[in-house]
């Protein structure tokens, strides 16, 4: 049976046997700051994600004039341009070199999204483990290239796409690099329950064998990456802050600490509980199996040589004793001492039928 993917992260190997790899997708919800983006990447840490994660743009290059210029006026714009916006949330090599030194020594995997060419190049001089790109960039298929042949594991979402899209981005990177992860995505902000589409998880790893698959989670709450790991996914990224209530688009459908939390909690939980296929009875399970269970026991008082009939046995807990599907072979025995209701049978009180008409 041919193996499924697996990528390397960091230290830590993703694939069909590992736990699930968790992303804090923080994106800009540091609202600018390097102190409030150090205690995201602390809280991640404590909470048990695996990485944290940013996004990197060059905004003059990215935006066309009339984007980059355009009025920003709402209770969620830190600027009164989308440029200007976007600019006050922007990061560069000083604050990203400073969060890659406290991630390391978090022990916590850094990297970040590239939104263009420029980006990408920024985010190279970092040597980061891996490369992320986002799901409105899936049909871009020059970045795509670009950042596949840096030789990092790309971590792809696939908002807003069809088939053919994911097809193509596929078909791009993996001559290049086979260190893929493609994550099934709806670009909802938040993403309804009933747009999620889970089993299109299944369908990618139908699809694509060479990578890993995973699950970029725009819906509230903490149960649909569980639902998310028992179809097949491996990397689950969800975006984190450390409160919904502050400014800025990210926060509202965000998980705050507490929920992270218990993301990854029941993610280690699930993972533990899948087994390995093979079914088996555990230390703990005995004793409660012999308090439930059922023993065949006398039906009522019986003399010795007795031949056992039908009507002479109940099913009774405790188990313990001969089980129930031990019935045909104690019909027609024969009772080799006095037994009392309520006895357990046991072989070695009874005679089979064949046995005693020998000795007569």
């Amino acid at each position: 049976m041919e193996l499924a993917a697996t990528i390397t992260i960091g230290t830590h190997d993703i694939g069909d046997h590992t736990k699930c790899y968790v992303i804090a997708e923080i994106g800009h919800n540091h609202q600018g700051s390097v102190e409030k983006a150090r205690e995201l990447f602390r809280e991640a840490k404590l909470a048990g994600a695996n990485a944290v994660k940013l996004q990197k743009r060059e905004n003059r290059g990215l935006y066309t004039r009339a984007a980059y210029n355009k009025p920003y006026d709402n209770e969620n714009s830190f600027g009164s341009t989308y440029g200007e916006h976007r600019e006050f949330l922007e990061f560069g090599l000083r604050e990203y070199r400073e969060l890659q030194a406290y991630a390391r020594e978090l022990d916590v995997d850094f990297f970040s999204t590239a939104f263009d060419l420029a980006s990408a190049e920024f985010l190279r001089q970092l040597d980061l483990p891996a490369y992320k790109i986002a799901s409105g960039d899936l049909k871009s298929t020059p970045l795509l290239k670009h950042v596949a042949a840096f030789g990092k594991p790309i971590i792809v979402s696939t908002g807003g796409a069809e088939m053919a899209d994911v097809q193509r981005a596929y078909d791009a990177i993996m001559p290049i690099n086979q260190q893929l992860a493609i994550l099934q995505c709806t670009a909802g902000y938040p993403a309804a329950f009933d747009e999620l589409d889970l089993r299109v998880i299944g369908t990618f790893r139908d699809r694509f064998p060479g990578a890993v698959i995973g699950f970029s989670g725009h819906d509230n709450g903490i149960a649909m990456p569980v639902a998310a790991y028992m179809l097949g996914a491996r990397i689950v990224e969800k975006h984190f802050t450390l409160n919904r209530a502050m400014k800025g688009t990210d926060h509202a459908f965000s998980l705050e600490p507490v929920g992270l939390r218990k993301l990854v909690r029941d993610l280690e939980r699930t993972h533990k509980a899948l087994g390995n296929g093979v079914k088996k009875i555990y230390d703990s399970e005995r004793a409660p199996i012999i308090k439930m269970g059922k023993s065949l026991v006398v039906a009522r008082d019986l003399p010795a040589g007795h031949v056992i009939g039908p009507k002479d046995i109940m099913m009774k807990s405790p188990g313990g004793g001969i089980p129930p599907y031990e019935l045909e072979k104690v019909i027609g025995c024969i009772t080799l001492k006095p037994l009392v209701e309520d006895d357990f049978l046991t072989f070695d009180v009874l005679s089979k039928p064949n046995a005693a008409l020998a000795r007569s």
